[in-house]
């Protein structure tokens, strides 16, 4: 049997109510040791909130709630549970919990009570890691996308892409077990159109799970380049508020600011970094490490050059690191006299995209927004996806590798059986992606992620 958990599923601090929920067999009876209302709540119809008061060990009462049980199979753990509906604030649901921790209950660990209702079958696993998205949603499209997801439409198309597999991978098992046949259960044109087939059906689904994992993400922007080039004026006029702190003192930012902006729909996760230069200033030498962390690891790179300067050798060191990477050369300060023009940075830097901005007076900032998410959407319209996770993305992409080397071997004539190993390992990784074979340890890593409470 499993242990009775609660938690606060609101957010700490003042506020007109704070709901602590209780999951667990034996949890209506648990609650009713505190709670006091002209029926107990086991004798109240399941779903019906009642007006009642807490009351501790000692018998003084601490508060006036509304509580309300539900019946095993008709919860959010798909358990009996209970929610108690205090008063907001820092001491009454603390105290509650106390209580109820001190009458056998535990306080639940991060995404606890999400976990049990995916081991208890009420949503599948694609659906639990969408209540996080739901959650954490930064825009309407993105909040749509996981929503679709948490319906369980995500996991109808991959159940549907696995059985089609699976289909194929049965007729290919039987024609090796059977070689006798000669012209087998299912004809090599049968089997590579099929094939073809689920494959396409793979990467449209991809395509789709993109466009979902970029709401759900956003576009990991870097702003990078020398000192004061205007990069914190940058980033102050993309999110029209005085973010950075901007002096015409070079170094100025030491340490990466990030902060996140929706333009199109699309969340877009800016990152203010230190300018890249050599020095010997320690702490500068940190912020300049963490500049080229960053981007590496962005998405795209926003590198910003100043107008009014010459091209350095920095500058073209720079050049050199950002040419291999998705990136867009901002020439900054246009409205002041400038020295450098769009033409001689496309002489020196041919292959890069390159567009003139006034971060002072926001003159080209919309224009810039709207290629930072062309470069990453490829100016298709991100709408109708769903809210994946880069674990889901990991997974479907690598099912489709194993079905196209499927296709591979089969063309080659390799054998069969070598056919059969790829097919299973695409099958095995929608298997891992639903749920169906995960792991506790895959288990921990998703659900660790989630607030204590949900």
């Amino acid at each position: 049997m499993e242990e009775i958990i609660t938690a606060l599923a609101t957010a700490w601090g003042e506020s007109g109510i704070a709901v602590v929920r209780l999951s667990g067999e034996g949890s209506v009876l648990l609650a009713d040791k505190i709670f006091t209302g002209r029926k107990n709540l086991a004798e109240q119809p399941a779903r019906f909130l009642t007006l009642g008061r807490l009351r501790s060990s000692d018998g003084e009462l601490f508060d006036e709630v509304l509580a309300v049980r539900f019946d095993k199979g008709a919860s959010y753990t798909a358990e009996e549970s209970v929610e108690i509906h205090c008063h907001g604030g820092l001491l009454p649901a603390q105290k509650c919990m106390e209580e109820l921790c001190s009458m056998g209950a535990r306080l639940a660990q991060p995404g606890e009570f999400t976990r049990r209702a995916f081991v208890n079958g009420r949503i599948d696993l694609p659906q639990a890691e969408a209540v996080l998205g739901v959650i954490r949603a930064e825009s309407d499209e993105a909040l749509y996308a996981s929503s679709r997801t948490m319906q369980g439409a995500f996991a109808q198309k991959l159940r549907s892409f696995l059985d089609a597999i699976t289909g194929l991978a049965a007729f290919l098992e039987v024609d090796l077990d059977f070689p006798e046949e000669d012209e087998g259960y299912i004809s090599k044109e049968n089997s590579a159109k099929r094939l073809e087939n689920l494959i396409s059906d793979g990467e449209a689904m991809l395509e789709v799970c993109r466009s979902g994992l970029i709401l759900r993400e956003g576009i990991k922007t870097a702003i990078i380049g020398r000192p004061n080039v205007g990069k914190s004026s940058l980033l102050n006029a993309l999110l029209r508020e005085e973010r950075a702190i901007v002096t015409p003192v070079p170094g100025t930012t030491r340490d990466r600011i990030e902060e996140i902006f929706t333009h199109k729909g699309i969340p877009i996760r800016i990152i203010d970094t230190a300018g890249i230069r050599e020095t010997i200033d320690e702490v500068e030498c940190i912020g300049v490490s963490q500049s080229l962390k960053s981007m590496t690891e962005a998405d795209l790179r926003v590198w910003v050059i100043d107008a009014g300067d010459e091209l350095n050798e920095e500058d073209m060191e720079l050049g050199r690191r950002v040419s291999s990477m998705k990136h867009i050369v901002v020439l900054n300060k246009s409205d002041m006299p400038q020295k450098i023009s769009i033409d001689q940075l496309k002489n020196s830097f041919p292959s890069s995209r390159i567009i003139s901005v006034s971060a002072l007076k926001s003159d080209g900032i919309e224009e810039l927004k709207d290629i930072i998410v062309n470069e990453i959407t490829g100016g298709m319209k991100v709408t109708g996806g769903y809210g994946v996770t880069s674990r889901q993305m990991e997974c479907l992409s690598a099912a489709l590798a194993s079905l196209k080397d499927t296709k591979k071997v089969l063309s080659e004539g390799l054998g069969d059986d070598l056919a059969i190993t790829c097919i299973s390992d695409a099958r095995s990784n929608l298997a891992t992606l639903l749920g169906i074979d995960a792991t506790e340890n895959l288990l921990d890593t998703i659900f660790s992620q989630f607030c204590v409470g949900k």
